[in-house]
């Protein structure tokens, strides 16, 4: 579905220079692909674009309490969650009198997250007031900014502006899209580099669909497009099951605090992605005698500090993650009204599996499920006080499980 957006009647950053020619008025998704909101791109380069939202160019936010501890949304992809955003914003440390700067990196796409995080009536994009439901009113509570850079090479991951941008941002989201852009333009860059950096020091991130998918530690990467879990099951080594890291030798890409054992995916409800999400935790367990997967590093067994985890959301549902690794705490949240089931679940073996080889269907027992449907929050740390079912695998057909 699409909504016309008017041109932001917004001023821009002294140092960004005037777009070559003038925007025409385009139009902008209220999924979680928002592509373009019709702004100019204000970057001096042809290999990014750039585009800037604000109502005061020269102003420097003034953060007085910067955030102590990590605070990371996995969203599911779709219709974008408003109240993530806006945790996002309260994590930060942002407030009404402080400014602050949301930066929204993508590789692909334009501006379409601008009007839509920064104004509270998206998509008509003029008022500053309460937030209408659809928008998240960032000027409201006390941003600034919001800026977007669209990153589509190794080019413009490396430039010395784009990271700048990036590094002194106060919010950082990773946009939808496709994964395997990132992986391809971004892994290996200083701008990989200025990520992590901004992690370390505890600048709130977050991403949907694709920008979700690459924040844990280990990542489906869909180097060679995507898979379905029919596929998954029947083979956990089908060439489209590109898992990366590949190796124990490589480095990790983007990592969220608290997701160093885990692997995430999104959409789980709306395209039957359990099956596949179940495969993509197998492949993460080492091989210990006749159980495991080849390449696999974290354990499959139950309550093991190095055990695989996996993280699944529904369309239209975010999961919000704060604290110190360790004890971290999380709470689900979702749009009203969203379809489907609006759950988060949450994915542990409690044995390696028994057959995991290429060719073979996958065989693996045992899958704790634990469905998060409230806004209650709970452990994220440690869920082994949170009910759960056991789902099994044998021979590539998945059991005992129901969205």
């Amino acid at each position: 579905m699409q909504f016309p957006v008017h041109r932001q009647a917004t001023r821009y950053l002294a140092h960004a220079l005037i777009a070559a020619a003038a925007s025409t008025c385009l139009f902008a998704y209220a999924g979680s692909d928002k592509v373009s909101g019709g702004g100019p791109n204000v970057s001096s380069k042809t290999s990014y674009a750039y585009y800037v939202t604000t109502d005061d160019p020269n102003r420097t936010p003034d953060i007085k309490q910067r955030p102590r501890s990590p605070s990371t949304v996995l969203m599911g992809g779709d219709n974008d969650v408003d109240e993530a955003f806006r945790w996002l914003i309260s994590r930060a440390g942002i407030t009404s009198s402080s400014g602050g700067r949301f930066v929204i990196i993508r590789a692909t796409g334009a501006d379409g997250y601008n009007c839509y995080v920064y104004y509270s009536d998206y998509p008509t994009c003029s008022s500053k007031g309460v937030p209408q439901p659809g928008s998240v009113g960032g000027a409201s509570l006390g941003l600034s900014s919001v800026e977007t850079l669209v990153i589509p090479s190794a080019t413009a991951a490396n430039d010395t502006t784009v990271n700048q941008i990036v590094g002194r941002a106060d919010v950082i989201w990773i946009a939808g899209g496709d994964q395997a852009d990132y992986y391809k333009n971004w892994r290996g860059t200083a701008l990989e580099r200025t990520i992590n950096q901004a992690v370390s020091r505890n600048v709130p991130i977050g991403g949907t669909s694709a920008g979700m998918m690459v924040l844990p530690r280990f990542d489906f990467a869909a180097l060679r497009g995507s898979v379905t879990s029919a596929q998954a099951l029947a083979d956990p080594f089908n060439k489209y099951m590109t898992i990366e890291p590949s190796s124990s030798a490589q480095p990790a890409f983007i990592v969220a605090p608290g997701f160093e054992t885990a692997i995430v995916d999104a959409h789980v409800d709306e395209r039957d992605r359990m099956g596949r999400l179940m495969t993509f935790m197998a492949r993460l367990i080492r091989q210990e005698g006749a159980t495991g997967c080849a390449g696999g590093t974290l354990s499959g067994s139950a309550g093991a500090p190095d055990g695989a985890r996996a993280v699944g959301l529904a369309i239209q549902t975010a999961l919000l993650i704060e604290g110190p690794v360790g004890s971290q705490t999380a709470r689900r949240v979702s749009n009203p009204g969203a379809p489907g089931s609006a759950t988060t679940y949450l994915l542990q073996p409690s044995i390696a599996p028994e057959t995991c080889l290429s060719g073979k269907p996958l065989t693996m027992r045992g899958v704790t499920v634990r469905k998060i449907t409230d806004g209650q929050s709970f452990n994220f740390s440690n869920w082994s006080n949170l009910p759960y079912t056991e789902a099994h695998i044998v021979n590539g057909t998945l059991s005992n499980f129901t969205y």
